[in-house]
This record gives C-alpha cells, structure tokens and sequence, in this order.
C-alpha cells in the first residue's frame, strides 16, 4: 500500500512577524467593551435560545408528533380486496386531514404544559447545583462516571455462552516422567530453564509481548502493533501446564482474565497472532478446560475474519484489531500474501468451528484449499507469493524455509487432526512433498543431505533454520505414505537431523546459524554475517524429538542435551535468555530478546525430548507451528458446520 504524499510545508504558509511586533490588530484596544458586560450579554442569549428551545421544540424522545398541517394517514384500500406491503389491505393517502381539529389543539397544548414544567424543573435543579460545594460537585460526578460504568458493564455481560460441545478425549497431559536416572535429570534441568525464563518475564516485562533480558525491560515487535498482549504469556502457558508448573500458569490465566483485551487499535499479523494466541489460547483450554481461554480465543478469531475480505478471500498479511482494515506487507512481491501465512490457520479455524458451532472459520480455510487445488503450479511447485487481489502467483519463489514451511505442515497436521478422515489434505500433501523432493532436496558432496530453495528455475544451495523442522515432518507423515514409502520418508527425515546436527555441531558455540551454505567447499555453515545469529529457535530441536519419538534411537537425545547446554550457557543471562548474533565467535555478543516462541517451543520440544512417550501421545494430540498441542477431533459420525461428511 502506498503512503500518500504529503503536503509541502510551503501549501500552508504562515505569516512572518518582524522583531518586536505583535501579533494582534493594535486598533483592538480602542474597540474593546467591558468584558463582563460582554459576559452577560452572552450568558443572556444563551439562556433566552435555550428555552426557546426547550419551549417549542417537540419532546421527540416519546416520538410524538403535533403537525399543524395536514399529515399522511392510512385509509383502506377501495379499488383491492388484496393486502398491500403494509399487511393490512391500507395504503398511504397524502395530504387529507385525519385528526379532530380540537383535539389536534389539546394535545399541543397538553404538551406545551409538559414542557414548561420540565423546563421549570431543569432550572430549579440548575439553582440547586449552583449552591453545592466544588467538593459536593466533584463527589457527584464521581458517582455518576461510576454508574455509566456500571451500567457499561451490565450491558456488555461479555460474549454469549458457547454451545455445549463434546470435550475430546484428553490423554496424557502431566506427569510423562522417564524411567533412568540419568534423563530424569535432564528432564529437570530444562524445566528449570523454562522457570528462569518465566521468572525473568513475570519480574522485568510482565504484561509486556517479549522480554529484554538484559535491559531488563518488555520488548515488542511489529508483529504484535503498537499494544501490550502478553505474548509471553498466552504462548507459555501450555508449556508451564505441561511442566506441571501449576502456579506459573495459575499467574498466567489471572493476568489473561484480568487483562487480555482485543478491543485495541493495533495492527497485528494475522498468521503470528493466529498461531501463538489462538493457537496458545485453544491449547491451554483444552489442557485445563478453564473456560476463559475458549472464550478469548474465540474473541480474537473474531477480530481476524475481517482480514479475508479481499477479492480472492487469501486474507491479508496484517489487519487492524479495532478498524478490522488489512493490507500485506511492503516487502511483498508485488503486494502479495505469503503462502506460510495464509496457509497456516487450518488448524485453530477447524477447532473454532468445532468449539463455536460457527462455520465461518472452517470455510474461510477451505476456501483457500480449494483456490489453490484449482491454480496452476510450476513445475507442481507452490510459489510462496500469491496476489490476494488477481489471485495470480507473485515471484516464482519455493522454500520449505521461511514463508513456505508450515503451509506443508498444516497440510499433513490437517489430515492428522481429523482422526486421518481428510483424505484431500493427505493428497495435497503428497504430491507437494513429491514435488519438493524432485525439485528441491539434493545431497551435497561431503554426503549431507539438504533443501535448497527455488529460485525462478534455479536452485539456491542454501537452507535455512527454519527448514530443519522438515526432517520432523518427513517422520511424522511416513505412516499413511503413498506406495509403500513409509520407510523412505522416515530415512529422509533422519537425514535432514544428520545435516541440521551438523551445522550446529560447526560452530563454536555448537548452536545452528539462521541460514547455511552447500557449495565453494563449504557445507553446513554459514557465509554471510547477517545469517550467523542464532536468536534461540526451535526447529531442531523439534526435529530431535519427532525422530526419538519414532525411532528412539539414543543419538536424538544426545544432540538435543547438547543444544540444552549450549544454550544454557551462551545464551543465559540473569535476566532471561538472550539470542546471540554470531555463534562462530568464542565471545559473541546478545541480540538482547527472549523470543515468546522460545518459551512455547524450544523449551517445550527439550522437555517433551527427555520424557516418557505416554505424555502428549501423538496419536492424540497434533502439534501446531507454535508446538502449541490441539486434540485429534475423534468426529465419528459428527460433521462440522458448513462442511461435507468426511471420507477415509
């Protein structure tokens, strides 16, 4: 969106004064009268207008009407035996008398009377408030400010209860504590990183989105707009639940109940606050069944629909809370949606849809399904830049990094969340993934294999952090894969944690850089100064835990013990955690942010990492972008409003 050019200071000129001169007429003394004469005089006028008005203005609060002249009035209809569009066989006749002159008389003056006393009343109150104390005044309106708000309040009871629905089954949601020794102490020490961090955000930013830990004050991005929403908080939560840290989340859900409010004027991405409050909000509901996290969720999706009023229904990047206005992000190309934006709501829209009984939110999602099954894809590929408004591909640009990733994941998650009943995502999925595979995942000399990114016919040998969550994915979506490759996509995952391993295990701090290289002899490290921070990611990590959960093999959880140490010692500070700006040098400096996410997922994947498989089953919970943890829907015989019956 273009911003409007401004007006040149020189359109509206100011006149200049000379030293010493003054800015007045100097004629106005010799014109001027007794100010307190002019004071009476206004006063005066005022009063005489005000009760001319009270005087012969209509009470038009009760509606009545006492037209001197002649008014409409309904009279049945000769010529038609057929009621007309009043419904009662009248029309409308214009300009004939209808009413009794002497009576039409009585009431004006009946009203007349009415009047008068009102107005001899207003004045005898006005005397009374005249002969008050300032203090008495002041007492008064108090009051009345405290009984508009209370009035306010029983007005706005908050939203209408929800509909009673079916709770899902919740399995394995506490405890999770492992058998050895060994990994229990593991287990302790990351639950108490997660304690430091929380500590650090409730003492230096509480309420604040982000925490700077070693400002020691809140922190924001332009993510969230210009308001103070408690990211932290709303996307720890589970995190603390799940720890079993009940008095941390009992902190949280006050602040929540007490503070959350989405009535603000801020302009917030719609993908970020889509997966880290609705999601984190929907997760902590269905983890404590606490009833205020539905209903603020519920709330925010509310506020987020207006964002999908454009031509094509592909939502804007960012729309405005209060005004409900959107536009995409100026970096954009060509003023486009990104396909890891739109692409990732499925998730928290199905489970709206299930916990409101409102369709809109699952047919916004599926509306973008379908658009997109009907477009056409270069080479099968889905570019990540789509016009929300031609509903026309922007730059032909792949990645299974930063603006693409998740888009692919929710099409696998889709199909997991939905008891494996959504054949359609499973498909899309597929043929995304044998696409990518052909297109996109080569292995480098030394023998790593990686994903590059697409660039207009050309492949980039570079792969981002972000794409390291892949090798998860790959895991995760092995079972149900087509013609027998469920072993090849679990391989292929463990290779993407080999090479995600390894551009960790190349630096010196033993933490993975933003974005790593596979050519000039170089692999699995980064080149560019401005790709070797490390600002406390998950995806890794994520990729450990899919893989041990799949595999248990030892080595995932070795690599991840690995990552938790390092992190504890490069990136704690006694403030918080910070990220580091270059994880090649032996005395790096701090970016000075503790990421929201850090708390949702880093923290979260490490415990989960060094627990028993029996807490968070993955054959009942799916994980959304933000490791925030929503329940299989088990719908049986139960469709969703607005959708069709699904099919195995």
């Amino acid at each position: 969106m273009t911003t409007p050019a401004l007006l040149p200071l020189s359109g509206r000129r100011i006149p200049t004064l000379s030293p010493g001169a003054s800015s007045f007429p100097h004629h106005r003394a010799t014109l001027r009268l007794s100010e307190k004469f002019i004071l009476l005089l206004i006063l005066s006028a005022f009063i005489t207008l005000c009760f001319g008005a009270f005087f012969f203005l209509p009470d038009n609060s009760k509606h009545k009407r006492f037209d001197l002249g002649l008014e409409d009035v309904l009279i049945p209809h000769i010529d038609s035996p057929k009621e007309g569009k009043h419904g009662s066989g009248q029309v409308i006749i214009h300009g004939q008398g209808g009413h009794d002159e002497n009576r039409h008389r009585e009431e004006e003056e009946s009203l007349r009377d009415k009047i008068r006393a009102d107005h001899e009343r207003a004045l005898q109150e006005a005397k009374e408030k005249l002969r008050k104390s300032r203090e008495e005044l002041q007492a008064e309106i108090q009051t009345e400010k405290t009984k508009v708000i209370e009035d306010l309040k029983k007005k706005d009871m908050g939203p209408k209860p929800l509909p009673p629905v079916p709770m899902p089954k919740v399995v394995g949601v506490s405890d999770g504590e492992p058998p050895e020794l060994d990994v229990k102490e593991k287990r302790d020490k990351i639950r108490e990183m997660m304690k430091h961090a929380w500590d650090s955000y409730r003492q230096y930013g509480w309420g604040h989105n982000e925490l700077k830990p070693l400002a020691k004050k809140g922190h924001s991005t332009n993510i969230f707009g210009n308001s103070q929403l408690g990211a932290s908080i709303v996307d720890a939560l589970d995190t603390l639940y799940i720890m079993g840290l009940h008095e941390e989340f009992k902190d949280g859900q006050e602040w929540i109940e007490q503070n959350l409010d989405f009535s603000v004027n801020a302009e917030v991405s719609v993908f970020e606050v889509n997966i880290r409050f609705i999601g984190g909000l929907l997760a902590a509901y269905y983890l404590s069944g606490q009833e205020v996290f539905k209903v603020k969720a519920v709330q925010l999706a509310e506020k987020l629909i207006p964002a999908f009023n454009t031509p094509t229904g592909i939502p804007w990047a960012m729309v405005n809370l209060k005004s409900g206005v959107g536009r995409n992000w100026g970096w954009a190309s060509a003023g486009s949606s990104i396909l890891a934006e739109f692409g990732t709501l499925h998730m928290e829209f199905v489970h709206l849809t299930y916990l409101t009984g409102n369709p809109v939110y699952y047919q916004k999602v599926m509306h973008i399904r379908k658009l997109l099954a009907k477009m056409d894809r270069p080479n099968g590929l889905y570019p990540n830049y789509l016009n929300p408004r031609t509903g026309r591909w922007g730059q032909h640009h792949t990645s299974l990094g930063g603006l693409g990733d998740s888009f692919y994941e929710y099409l696998l998650k889709a199909w997991l969340m939905s008891d494996k009943t959504d054949s359609e995502a499973r498909k899309t999925y597929d043929d995304a993934i044998e696409a990518i595979e052909r297109h996109l995942i080569r292995k480098s000399n030394g023998g790593l294999t990686f994903i590059g990114e697409w660039k207009n016919g050309h492949l980039e040998r570079k792969m981002g952090h972000l794409a390291c969550f892949a090798g998860g994915m790959f895991a995760l979506g092995a079972d149900g894969s087509p013609d027998d490759k469920a072993g090849h996509y679990l391989q292929l995952g463990a290779e993407i944690a080999h090479t995600c391993h390894e551009s960790y295990d190349r630096t010196v701090l033993k933490l993975g850089p933003e974005a790593f290289k596979f050519d000039s002899g170089l692999e699995a490290v980064a080149v560019r100064q401005n790709e070797k921070y490390y600002i406390l990611r998950p995806e890794v990590i994520e990729t450990y835990w899919y893989m041990w959960r799949f595999t248990h093999d030892p080595k995932y959880r070795q690599w991840g013990w690995e990552a938790a140490q390092a992190i504890d010692k490069y990136c704690r500070v006694s403030g918080g955690f910070s990220g580091v700006k270059d994880v090649y040098s032996s005395s790096p400096t701090y970016d000075d942010v503790q990421q929201s996410f850090f708390l949702a997922e880093t923290l979260k994947y490490l415990y989960l990492l060094f627990s028993s498989d029996d807490l968070m089953p993955l054959e009942s919970w799916v994980f959304n972008t933000e490791a925030h943890p929503l329940p299989v829907l088990h719908l049986g015989n139960i469709t969703l409003p607005g959708s069709e019956p699904a099919h195995r």
